[in-house]
């Protein structure tokens, strides 16, 4: 007898997808089963009159852009708050890793400039001249989608978590779209 848990995995991070390491417990990935990637999840809320909705991911993780942190900041107050407690909790390491002869090596940072978190300047720059008003028009696109680069700057997790890497073709044979890229 087993238990299956239903994970929301899509095709363009179908390397996510594992086995249980128990023996009661089987993942399942319905996602991929039904060939959907990310546009087609976002596309079948949007019909469903969730356009809104905003791509997981954990309020401390590490790889959040300054788009995803300014999300946080500017929209989730209480996830905030808590990402920046984190921040600081984090700062010396974990106390007993040291107690068990564990060397630490610096400090540690939630944000990438290694500074802490409500220390940054997370805010887009500001158009002071015409080349700059180029780039402040991309950076306002980003407010809505904290999923999209800004300026090299990736939003998301990992490679070995949310953030899938480099991109994949695949073809879809479950569907009527034929070839797609993830």
């Amino acid at each position: 007898m087993y238990v299956e848990q239903a994970i929301g995995i899509s095709t363009d991070e179908f390397t996510r997808a594992k086995d249980s390491d128990v023996q009661y417990l089987r993942n399942v990935f319905p996602l991929i089963e039904l060939g959907w990637d990310r546009a087609r999840c976002v596309e079948y809320l949007a019909e469903r009159g969730f356009e809104k909705t905003v791509k997981s991911a954990c309020v401390g993780c590490p790889f959040h852009g300054n788009a995803g942190w300014r999300w946080i900041r500017d929209t989730d107050p209480d996830g905030w708050a808590k990402a920046v407690e984190f921040d600081k909790a984090i700062r010396d390491g974990y106390p007993h890793a040291t107690k068990q002869g564990q060397e630490l090596r610096g400090q540690y940072f939630l944000h990438r400039s290694c500074q802490p978190l409500d220390h940054v300047d997370l805010d887009p720059p500001t158009a002071n001249t015409a080349a700059d008003a180029a780039t402040a028009t991309r950076h306002l696109r980003l407010v809505t989608a904290p999923a999209v680069h800004e300026e090299g700057d990736p939003d998301g997790c990992s490679p070995w978590s949310c953030r899938s890497g480099a991109r994949v073709t695949g073809t879809d044979t479950s569907t009527d779209a034929g070839e797609r890229v993830a």
